[in-house]
């Protein structure tokens, strides 16, 4: 959620700090606003909307300054406008602030402001923390390092922030908790940014700044941390392996088609040192490096919000068919508050895309505090998660730019279902013949993809009969019912079309009842696993005249002959169906969303990495 860049150095920083923005919009933001110093005066510019409407507002401004901060806002503490937006003066207008994240004792803190004399504009409790940062300046007399300092031990909740002086126009102070920060490195200037991807493009030199730590970034001096407890630190420079190609769209009208095609090879490179195909065998380091945690595991836990709980469905699937060890997937936002039993001889394995997801960041902490062994699943290389967990695997998919997740679901199942068969042969619970039976099937997986995304153009051509639809239903058995909810997802998140997954069993049980002639109903149909009572179940969605799509193995007649639509996907064992099948999915949702002239990349009210509760 929201988006931070800032810059000092030795160049003009308004047109960084635009194009960080401009990086930065995958997130999901619905404000944009810069602050710059020059000539002694802190210039604020602040627009609501898209960035492309802050550089429209600050045409003819002066927006001259080698130092500046920006941010995109979703909005939490009042609505998007001008008013709210990011950043926000202090009181005196000698200070600026951009926040990530939400102050939760901002109420209380604004009282007592308020009982100083101090106003506030918006309805922020951004706004609180400046005008915070500002009386401990002056009451005590200190630098803005000091004061960010002092002012970051009042406050409870999450940040990433940044703050500039007016009559500071070589000091730059960040800080945070509970929201990403990253700094970059370049020659005599620095880059400040809540990923990556604004910096890319500058320097692969980079420091991830750590929890309840602050940074003073300063004109031609040494990067200085400590954190609010006074604790100096030491930077840890960390080589940035995102390319600023993985940034661009690469000729592709959306990053979400583009990163739709782009999964055989990001399957091969989660599997890339992983699996091998010659012997047949998996190789996971944090598995070999645990072996003994995993093997004495009474329970398995993970937890995950969104997408990345889907995939954690369709690991307990897999965990629990090879390795035989009870598996609980838990919404993170729940796990996290109500009081869960964990033991210490529990395996917690959180996932997330960004590794900075709040509510599975703290259900980590829980987690910890409890003494369970914390096995995380992550795709963002130095992000919170793998810094917080004991052991993990990376997932290799490449920065993700679309919301809507598509090659970060597939590398997370592969991730698992690696993991799932290897316990499972540790632990002699699974086969040998069907082990290297499926690894073997594993590595074939991403030229599958390849033969199935050429469907592509039929896709989009019937795709285009189901703009008119207000509703969706979404159906799968086994391996396939967490499928059907990620693809229900999918087309809710980008169409704004209701659509809800269930398993096809279950139908007769409720949703029966909402099957018409103006109904869709996608049916996961191949032919490994309950493949006559899925069947059974599309009858009875034909004797109600619902639309039928069905998703089935390539050579299917009895599914194909009861539907409306088809789409043939490649045969493979069934615990490796949900990577094929969910390819279809993801473009049938992608190609009603672009008829209907959806922003498939950036949908309303949603945020790539939500940071906050």
């Amino acid at each position: 959620m929201c988006g931070i860049v800032g810059y000092i150095g030795n160049k003009q920083a308004y047109p960084i700090l635009i194009k960080g923005l401009q990086r930065l919009e995958y997130r999901g933001y619905d404000s944009a606003g810069i602050a710059l110093i020059h000539d002694n005066k802190l210039n604020v510019y602040k627009a609501k909307g898209k960035v492309s409407d802050l550089i429209h507002f600050a045409e003819q401004k002066d927006i001259v300054g080698s130092i500046g901060i920006a941010h995109t806002r979703w909005a939490t503490h009042g609505e998007p406008n001008q008013v709210n937006a990011h950043p926000h003066y202090s009181q005196s207008e000698e200070l600026a602030i951009i926040h990530n994240g939400i102050i939760e004792n901002y109420a209380v803190l604004k009282e007592g402001l308020m009982k100083h004399g101090y106003t506030f504009k918006s309805q922020t409790d951004t706004e609180v923390l400046v005008q915070l940062i500002e009386y401990v300046k002056k009451s005590n007399n200190v630098d803005l390092t000091k004061a960010v300092q002092l002012a970051l031990n009042q406050v409870v909740g999450a940040y990433a922030i940044a703050v500039i002086e007016k009559d500071k126009p070589d000091v730059i102070v960040a800080a945070r908790k509970g929201s990403p920060l990253v700094v970059g490195i370049g020659d005599d200037e620095f880059f400040l940014a809540s990923d990556a991807t604004p910096i890319v493009e500058f320097t692969d030199q980079v420091v991830y700044i750590g929890e309840e730590e602050i940074v003073t970034l300063q004109r031609g001096k040494q990067l200085k941390i400590k954190t609010i407890g006074d604790v100096e630190k030491t930077p840890e420079i960390k080589k940035l392996e995102m390319t600023l190609n993985q940034l661009e769209k690469g000729g592709y009208p959306h990053f979400m088609i583009k990163e739709i095609f782009e999964q055989p090879k990001t399957l091969s490179d989660s599997m890339r040192g992983r699996v091998s195909l010659e012997e047949n065998e998996i190789k996971l380091s944090g598995f070999i490096d645990n072996k003994e945690k995993f093997l004495n595991a009474k329970r398995i836990i993970i937890t995950a919000c969104g997408t990345s709980w889907h995939a954690g469905l369709i690991g307990k699937y897999a965990i629990e068919e090879f390795a035989r060890i009870p598996v609980e997937v838990e919404y993170s936002s729940e796990f996290r508050y109500r009081k869960p039993v964990i033991n210490s001889d529990d395996i917690v394995i959180p996932i997330s895309q960004s590794g900075e997801t709040a509510d599975t960041l703290a259900a980590v902490d829980l987690a910890k505090a409890n003494g369970a062994f914390i096995f995380g699943i992550c795709n963002v290389v130095g992000s919170s998660i793998p810094r917080n967990t004991h052991s993990g695997c990376y997932t290799h998919a490449g920065p993700e730019i679309g919301v809507a997740s598509t090659k970060a679901f597939t590398a997370q199942v592969t991730v698992l279902t690696m993991l799932a068969l290897l316990i499972g042969k540790e632990k002699g619970t699974l086969d040998h013949e069907q082990y290297t039976k499926t690894v073997a099937e594993l590595g074939r997986i991403p030229e599958k993809i390849k033969h199935l995304l050429k469907q592509d153009a039929v896709i989009a051509e019937f795709a285009k009969t189901f703009t008119y639809a207000q509703n969706f239903i979404y159906l799968g058995r086994g391996y396939n019912f967490p499928v059907a909810l990620e693809g229900a997802l999918k087309l809710k998140e980008i169409s704004y079309i209701h659509a809800e997954g269930y398993p096809a069993a279950e139908m007769k049980h409720g949703p029966i009842a909402l099957i018409s002639q103006e109904m869709p109903v996608v049916v996961i149909a191949p032919s490994a696993g309950m493949y006559e009572k899925v069947v059974s179940n599309i009858q009875e969605i034909k004797a109600r005249k619902g639309k039928i799509i069905s998703i089935v193995t390539e050579g299917d007649k009895v599914v194909s002959n009861l539907s409306d639509y088809t789409i043939s996907i490649p045969d493979t064992e069934e615990c490796l169906v949900p990577l094929l099948a969910a390819i279809p999915l993801q473009l049938l949702a992608y190609h009603i969303a672009v008829v209907k002239g959806c922003d498939v990349d950036q949908p309303r009210n949603l945020a790539k990495s939500v940071t906050v509760e």
